[in-house]
């Protein structure tokens, strides 16, 4: 949680972000990172030698690749600081950012996700030597069994498999999420699939787990890069950037024991930091979840979209399945959630993915989003997860 002594007011400045691309369809990670930093830079009106720190994080690659990114924009000697915090690493990246203005340790920081991925089920690289997954694996083995299924697919289909028993969740609510996510996305250019499904033809794609998934519950392996620059509110009035959108509060949680002792696959992928990194940040900055306009939440499955629901607050638990059939998850309902088409759409380059997330919020609080604008949004919040574990939760205000 963020200290409650606040040196300096956090303003976005500028944000960018290279339209997502299948594996194999991208340009390097080097230059989408160097492209995306250029349109964040490009969007405050600021040069890149105002920068004094830069955090890049990505998930695959080599050790400095954060370095081979900006030194395409000039080799400035500023700490850049690479970062790893599997699919929360874009915003882990945010968060250190906002932790140097706001403590006042400098005035002007950079935070870059960039990822290029492979194609295929994600995996272990290092197989020499214990996997921080060793326990997760095995809860989850325990839990759920089916080791033919790709592990991913067995933990977030496991965590959906459990509200179903809870709740009496079905699939056609899996469903339902995923077209929702195909009609916002059919109105944003950035996103990688834009063709909107109906929920007959989500259930209808092929069964990776009977009864519990299907493909297109599931996030794409993607490539892509986002960023933004980050200033504290004097920087901001000696420089003429846009004070609009400011991040008033955010808190990073990792794993509870009840990650592990409670038995449940929810608990396994996070359930338990989500909802106490939402309680933070509500409780920090003295908003109301239920003040907030729009959301862009961790949604690598449809099924973790709608345990989310309920971990962050948006409806009391065992209450998602009415939440979506009343058709409070999107437009003319209580929340707009992940109008950007979320990750489900939108795709999921790991290090991307927090700071993509950043670019639609900072749009949306700007009143530049377009055909999926949320109409009066001036507050919005962020959720973004990474199991093994660590979650990431921010709350922007406009002003």
């Amino acid at each position: 949680m963020t200290s409650s002594i606040r040196k300096n007011k956090v303003v976005v400045a500028g944000v960018g972000m290279v339209p997502f691309a299948k594996p194999g369809a991208s340009e390097t990670y080097d230059v989408m990172g160097a492209k995306a930093t250029k349109m964040a830079l490009n969007d405050c009106g600021l040069n890149y030698n105002m920068v004094k720190q830069a955090y890049v994080g990505y998930v695959f690659g080599d050790s400095t690749s954060g370095q081979r990114a900006l030194y395409h924009l000039g080799m400035s000697g500023i700490p850049i600081i690479n970062v790893n915090n599997n699919c929360s690493t874009g915003s882990t990246a945010l968060y250190l950012a906002r932790q140097a203005i706001e403590t006042g340790v400098t005035d002007c920081v950079l935070a870059l996700g960039f990822e290029q991925m492979r194609p295929g089920a994600l995996g272990d690289i290092y197989t020499d030597r214990p996997s921080p997954f060793g326990e997760f694996d095995k809860s989850c083995q325990n839990l759920v069994g089916n080791s033919d299924i790709p592990l991913a697919l067995r933990y977030f289909g496991g965590a959906g498999k459990s509200h179903m028993e809870k709740y009496g969740t079905d699939m056609h609510d899996f469903a339902k999420i995923r077209a929702k996510a195909s009609r916002h996305a059919s109105k944003n250019p950035l996103a990688l699939f834009r063709k909107e499904l109906s929920e007959n033809e989500v259930l209808e794609s092929p069964v990776m787990w009977p009864g519990v998934m299907t493909r297109l519950m599931a996030c794409p392996p993607t490539c892509g890069g986002a960023a933004a620059i980050l200033v504290s509110e004097d920087f901001a009035k000696k420089n003429n950037v846009d004070l609009n959108v400011k991040i008033i509060s955010q808190s990073m949680t990792t794993d509870y024991e009840s990650t592990f002792a409670e038995n449940d696959m929810m608990q396994l992928v996070g359930y338990d930091m989500s909802k106490e990194a939402a309680r933070n940040v509500c409780e920090d900055s003295a908003i109301d979840v239920k003040d907030i306009d729009v959301v862009e939440l961790h949604d690598c499955f449809a099924q973790n979209e709608l345990i989310t629901y309920e971990a962050l607050g948006l409806c009391e638990e065992g209450e998602a399945k009415k939440f979506i059939r009343d058709g409070d998850n999107t437009y003319g309902g209580k929340f707009v959630t992940n109008p950007s088409g979320g990750l489900l759409s939108k795709g999921h380059p790991l290090g991307a993915t927090g700071l993509a997330q950043c670019f639609e919020l900072t749009q949306q609080l700007r009143g530049n989003a377009g055909e999926r604008q949320v109409d009066g949004a001036r507050t919005a919040l962020q959720h973004n997860l990474g199991l093994g574990g660590a979650c990431v939760a921010t709350i922007y205000q406009s002003y």
